[in-house]
């Protein structure tokens, strides 16, 4: 039995105790900011080749981190390991490249010996660092200086606080850089191909359902007609796109509008034009939209198929949210920039 000191404890008031002091010191160094920032970001958006990120421990670790987002966001960049970079590694540094070095103390022995080499190798040496008086802080051509922190760790001894606020910046400056070279969403898809980001990202034209998939049918036809008729392969969907004598889509009508005509004992209708039962001008989205708009538009109107059409509103696909299970809508929707087409035609 645990004793009654442990009993006392209370884990969850003690994680927000480290997570509030972290956020604290975030905003602490939000402040400090000052040219100096302004000097690295300008220095990375010159480079003309790539950003060559280096840290020791912990450091090293946050550096991975910060190559990844820089890749994806539109700044070329790679990790250099410390200790293999004495011993041959750095070979990799091209005269075009930036230096990016990450140290709490800026006084790390391995990062020390290699601000001369690197030098002479790279077209800059940059740095993140605590202080401005440290080895790092006074050979670098510019650095971000974030200050004295005090670490979460209760021994004060595990990187922690510095950690998040070295996460942090290399977040702000990648950030910064992706504005400054107005990258956009369409960009950053090609570099996330897979998972449910990429799926996301993709576009609609890229995992709608198509040709003999679809079921299409005039909407002259009656409701009989219409389901003796359409005939499909391949996956099933559940909503039938009718459409006018110009084959621009009218309506959609669906599994569960039959069952209803069923349940309200309306079998007449079955033999009425589907005109008459379909719901006119439904809500459609284009080919050209990113998926993760149209699994908005399903979340938001609890639809179950979104038609997709041309420019002349003539169904070419039809996205159902069976291909789509495990996709969650991006926060705060795609990117307003690349061109969309949803069209409410009730409203339009």
């Amino acid at each position: 039995m645990p004793d009654s000191t442990e009993s006392a404890f209370d884990k969850i008031d003690y994680a927000r105790r480290v997570l509030r002091a972290e956020a604290a010191s975030l905003d602490v160094v939000a402040g400090r900011l000052d040219d100096g920032f302004n000097r690295v970001a300008d220095a990375l958006f010159a480079c003309r080749g790539r950003v060559a990120v280096i840290g020791v421990g912990k450091s090293a670790d946050v550096g991975q981190k910060t190559v990844g987002t820089f890749n994806s966001t539109g700044t070329r960049a790679y990790i250099l390991d410390a200790t293999r970079a004495v011993h041959g590694d750095l070979g990799s540094i091209h005269p075009d490249d930036v230096a990016l070095l990450l140290s709490h103390s800026g006084e790390s022995e391995e990062l020390v010996r290699l601000l001369g080499p690197l030098k002479k190798l790279a077209s800059s040496l940059l740095a993140i660092t605590s202080s401005a008086g440290s080895a790092l802080g006074r050979a670098a051509d510019a650095a971000i200086v974030y200050g004295p922190i005090k670490e979460a760790c209760p021994l004060a001894l595990a990187p922690s606080t510095s950690t998040t606020v070295m996460l942090a910046l290399g977040d702000a400056l990648a950030f910064t850089l992706l504005e400054q070279r107005q990258f956009t969403a369409d960009e950053f898809a090609k570099f996330h191909p897979a998972g449910s980001l990429g799926r996301k990202l993709a576009l609609v034209s890229e995992l709608m359902r198509r040709g003999s998939e679809l079921r299409i049918a005039a909407q002259t036809d009656t409701v009989r007609e219409v389901f003796a008729k359409v005939r499909h392969t391949g996956r099933r969907t559940g909503a039938i796109m009718l459409v006018d004598a110009d084959g621009r889509l009218a309506g959609l009508f669906t599994d569960s509008d039959l069952a209803r005509l069923f349940e309200n004992r309306e079998d007449r209708l079955l033999d009425a034009p589907v005109a008459h039962v379909m719901t006119h001008a439904p809500v459609v989205i284009a080919p050209e939209s990113r998926v993760a708009v149209a699994l908005d538009v399903l979340r938001a109107r609890k639809f179950s198929e979104l038609p997709v059409v041309d420019e002349a509103g003539r169904p070419v696909g039809m996205l159902d949210i069976t291909d789509l299970i495990g996709l969650d809508p991006l926060a705060g929707g795609a990117d307003s920039r690349p061109a969309l087409r949803l069209i409410d035609r009730k409203s339009a």
